[in-house]
């Protein structure tokens, strides 16, 4: 029988992979209040009153301040540093009037054309950087 494998270590090793925030129960946690804004965006009313005065709606989330920051500049990135998960944060770019495909472009630094031809030819690439620590 093998020693058993400390959950903490193995969830950690996710951090190692580059370009990719693994949706960990850590994260879950820290994202918590941020993830609940982006599904309130669910109900019409609740977008008008966003879409009238960004600021004031984000007041009424215990968000911290980086989270508040990430949101109103649409950092998508650093929501997902921060917890968010791109699922419920597809509600703030729908909100804005942005396709998945839009949004999703900005977090990768190309054109819209590009990431969406690059998506249709099967995804990025598996060569390439694999590790944060072993960049080669």
């Amino acid at each position: 029988m093998s020693e058993p494998r400390d959950i903490h270590a193995y969830l950690a090793e996710f951090e190692d992979i580059p370009g990719t925030r693994v949706f960990t129960a850590a994260r879950a946690r820290q994202g918590y209040h941020m993830n609940q804004f982006a599904m309130s965006l669910m109900k019409p009313e609740n977008r008008e009153r966003w879409k009238a005065d960004e600021a004031a709606y984000l007041d009424e989330w215990p968000l911290s301040d980086d989270q508040r920051e990430a949101i109103l500049s649409r950092d998508y990135n650093r929501c997902l540093d921060l917890g968010g998960n791109i699922y419920f944060l597809a509600k703030v770019f729908s909100t804005d009037g942005l396709s998945f495909v839009q949004a999703v472009s900005t977090m990768t630094g190309v054109s819209v054309e590009d990431y969406q031809a690059m998506m249709n030819a099967g995804g990025r690439s598996p060569n390439g950087v694999r590790s944060k620590k072993d960049p080669r």
